[in-house]
Parts: C-alpha cells; structure tokens; sequence
C-alpha cells in the first residue's frame, strides 16, 4: 500500500494517498476554489437583493403619510422640496397601496430577523455535521419562493407580509454560517481575506442593485410597479440555486474536476489537517471565550449601523430631504457601491501584510476593524450636525459606509480564523445575537420618529448609530484576537514549518505550471526526517 506523510511529523503513514484521474491531472479551466468563489458571491449577491427590496419598495408601498413629517411652516427642510417635487410623474406611486404607520412599517420590515436570527446556531451545527452545499441552496431557495409570494401576501394584510418575510429569514439564517464552514474547506489561509471579501462583497452589489432597480421599477407603472421587484429578484434566486447544484461541491476531496496542484495547495494552505470523525463542539470553551465575545459585540455594533443606514435610509432621503423615488433608489444604492471597491483594496493590503509574515493575524484585523468602525463612527456622528445640507450628507453618508468595507478583512473573518473547523458554529452565534439589531434599529427608530420626522430626531438616530460603532469597535480592539484557538480544531494544526511552506507554494503557484517539475511517484511517497 503507498504511504502518505504527515507533513507535522515527517512520519509515514500507512494509509493510500489520493491518486488523481488522467483528467484531474490535466484539467486547466478555471480553479475549483474559484467557480465556488464566483457563485458563492452571487449567492449573497441575491441573499442581499431578496433582503433589502422591500426597504425601498416600501416607500411605493405605503407613499407619504400625513403623519410622515410635520406640515406647513414645520416640515423638515421645506428649502429642499422645490427642486425634487415640481414634477407630477410619481405622484400615483407616491400615494402609496396601503396605509401603514410607521410602527407598522417597523414591524414589517423587522419581520424578517425574527425568522433570521432563529437558524444561525442551528444552521452552523447542520453545516459542520451535515454539509453546507446543500444547506446554503436551499436556504437560500426558500427564501426565494418566498419572495415570489410577497406580493400575494401584501394583499392579504400584514399578518400575512409579516408572516411571509419571517419564513424569507428562516432560510437566509442558514446562509451565513453555511459559508463560512464552505471557506474553511476551499479557500487557503493566505487567500482568505480577499476571498472572503469577493464571497461577501456579493451582498453589497446585491444591496446596489436591489435599491437602483428596486426605485426604478416600483416608480414605473410600465414595468408593473413595486410587484414586479419581489417576482424579479425571487426568480434571479431560482436560477442561482440550479447553477449551485450543478457546480459546487462541499469540499475539494470529493470535486471530480479539481487539478492535482489545486488539490494540493488548498490542503497545505490549511489551518488543520481535517480529520474523518468531526470532533463535539466545545460549547462551554466558546461560550466562555473573551474573544468570541469581544467578536459578538463588534458584529453586533456593526450591525446596528448596517440595519439602521440599509432599512431606514429611504426612508430619511423621502421625508428629510424629499427625493423622489427613482432618485431615492439611486442615492441608498451609492454607498454600496463604493463599500465593495474600499473592501477588494482593504482584502488585499489585509492578505499582503499576512503574507509577509511580519504582522500578527491579530494585529491586521483589528487595524481593518478599526478603520471599519472608527471612520464611520466620525461621519455618521457629524450627519447629525449638518442640518439640511443634502450634498454633504449624502457624502458623509457614502463615505461612511465606504469605509465600513474594511471589515470583511476585520471582524468578519475573524470566526474562520479562531476556528476553520468550528467556523459555522462561531458565525451562527455571533450572527444570532447581531441580527437582534435587524428588527430592534428599526423598532427604536420607529420609537424616535413616531411622533413626527424631524431633523433633530434623526440627527438622534445618527448619534447613537455613531456612539454604537465606537463602544463596540473599542471592545474588539481590546478584547479580541485572529489567532487560533485552543478549541478551535480537533485534529493536529500545522506547524511553523508547515507554513512556510504554504507562503512557498503561494509563490511557486504564481509561476507556469509548465515549468514546474512534476515530482516522480518515488518522491512523492519518499520519507524524510522530521523538522525540529
């Protein structure tokens, strides 16, 4: 039988080593690691389309209320009302199917992290026990079924909506958590970060796209209105979840089109060698982990700005600065935009300082957070201040969550790298508790603004959005750390040694595979002593 060796060890063990087919030692199409990386980002790419359409299609929905601002000579910026209301074009959208209030806005709107906050820990379990391919798809088709039936349930009264957008939560829960198990199989160490960052970053040009078409179309009678989002985005999910099917697979061993050198370098750029038998989740070691709480709280104030800025700024740009719907859709979509290109060049900064060994994987993630969390926390909190100056707002605005990008290489990576093997487990409890944020921002802006919108009472909004990335971006800087964990593998981490020879491979792998010599069966299976 040929032995394989264990890289820690340098021992040879008696166990077959992976002989790849005649086609796997040939295949040069595009890596295995990077079809997952693309469907993967279009997965969150519709997890966001389908999550925040209906923050803009509200506004079609429901139209300006009496109630939605003072009137006459108290309206909030009536200086601005000119330019953005001389036309009549959407008055019909304007004037809304339904009559809800804000509370009842509020609750719709939370309605759906009532139901995402119930699957995270479960979801991290059933991704790490039983697979996350499957686990992640069809969370993700749920809620695009769901989705599809949201008009219906509209018309049926809100216990229906409310009822309907729970469901939409139930299945998204899994998502999160499901990938991360997936980038601790696929994607090597010194990867990560820009990795993560591709992956995720598909939710916010999903957040782009669903708020510039969500405006545009719920402002266009031609193109059916405000139905015809949910019926456009719930089938885009559809067609996801085929491609998904076919092309992915829950890890690199068992892709039948994976090279061999692919193969090879995802394995060495491991943080643990997997084991066949899983080990039992360390409850008690995560749950009484500083770090793991000092994670949970920069997610959760990280998290309250995203929910407060993604679900309720419509809502702010229509009854504050009064523009119109088309132009409402366009300026919540911008700041999205700008967030995606600040967290591609922040992942790869995050991955060239890991890969030349001279910062602690701690240190690079709490320097990423920090600008992740201290940079909005100045903006957001000078929005307050500005009054009715539309133009510095929105740019305040836009750079705020700019540079809110950062955090795909901070916080946000932080659980695989505690953890590869317990990563959906981390993420399903840190995603549990931040999600709270999901229905409880708006709950608490519905709270501040009931009464009337006004700036002042959103210049309130804004300070305890500033106040809440400062605490919590304070807590992670003290209290948290990248490295891995005691318990966070079950089976035997790579040594220094080990590593080194992933940074090598990095390298090598940047060089023709032509001009690689393929070594012989004799040297793959040759035993050498061990590294001190």
């Amino acid at each position: 039988m040929p032995r394989s060796i264990d890289l820690e060890s340098g021992f040879c063990e008696k166990t077959p080593i992976l002989q790849p087919s005649e086609s796997r030692r040939r295949h040069r199409g595009i890596p295995a690691r990077i079809s997952f990386g693309i469907l993967g980002c279009f997965g969150f790419f519709n997890v966001y389309t389908m999550r925040v359409n209906l923050s803009v299609a509200m506004v079609a929905m429901v139209g300006k209320r009496a109630d939605a601002h003072a009137e006459g000579e108290h309206m909030a910026c009536r200086e601005l009302l000119p330019p953005f209301n001389s036309s009549d074009a959407n008055s019909t959208a304007m004037a809304g199917q339904f009559d809800w209030d804000i509370e009842t806005q509020a609750m719709i709107l939370g309605a759906f992290f009532m139901g995402y906050v119930c699957t995270q820990i479960p979801g991290g379990i059933l991704a790490e026990k039983y697979g996350a391919k499957w686990l992640f798809g069809i969370g993700l088709l749920i809620t695009s079924i769901f989705t599809l039936l949201t008009p219906l349930a509209a018309e049926w009264g809100v216990p229906a909506l409310v009822a309907c957008r729970a469901i939409e939560g139930l299945g998204e829960g899994v998502t999160y958590p499901a990938m991360n198990v997936l980038i601790g199989r696929w994607i090597p160490k010194l990867e990560r970060s820009r990795a993560v960052t591709i992956i995720f970053n598909g939710s916010a040009v999903g957040t782009v796209v669903s708020l510039f078409l969500s405006g545009y179309i719920s402002s266009s009678d031609k193109l059916g209105g405000w139905p015809t989002v949910f019926y456009l985005f719930g089938c885009l999910g559809c067609v996801w979840f085929v491609l998904w099917v076919i092309f992915i697979y829950e890890s690199p061993e068992v892709h039948p089109r994976i090279s061999r050198e692919e193969l090879e370098y995802i394995r060495a750029g491991q943080d643990h060698v997997q084991s066949k038998r899983r080990g039992d989740i360390p409850w008690f070691s995560i749950l009484t982990s500083c770090p793991v709480w000092a994670l949970t709280v920069a997610h959760f104030g990280f998290n309250w700005g995203f929910y407060t800025l993604l679900t309720e700024l419509p809502t702010y740009l229509s009854n504050i600065l009064h523009f119109d719907l088309a132009q409402n859709g366009l300026l919540s979509a911008l700041p999205y935009v700008c967030q995606a290109i600040f967290a591609f060049m922040a992942s790869l900064v995050a991955d060239s300082m890991r890969a030349s060994g001279r910062f602690r994987v701690t240190t690079i993630r709490k320097l990423m957070n920090s600008i992740a969390f201290f940079v909005p926390c100045i903006l957001v909190g000078l929005v307050a201040f500005v009054g009715c100056m539309s133009k510095l707002i929105m740019t305040l605005i836009v750079t705020s969550v700019a540079f809110s990008g950062f955090m795909f290489s901070g916080f946000n990576v932080t659980h695989v790298d505690m953890s590869p093997e317990f990563a959906g487990t981390l993420m399903g409890i840190t995603n549990c508790i931040a999600n709270l944020t999901g229905f409880l921002a708006p709950r608490y802006v519905g709270l501040i603004i009931k009464d009337g919108q006004t700036v002042h009472k959103w210049g309130i909004i804004f300070l305890t959005t500033s106040g809440m990335y400062f605490v919590t971006g304070m807590i992670y800087n003290l209290f948290a750390s990248a490295e891995l964990q005691p318990w966070g593998i079950t089976s035997q981490a790579p040594s220094r040694e080990t590593e080194r020879r992933t940074v090598s491979q990095e390298t090598q792998r940047k060089t023709p595979l032509s001009e690689t010599k393929p070594k012989t069966p004799s040297e793959a299976t040759e035993c050498k002593a061990p590294v001190e």
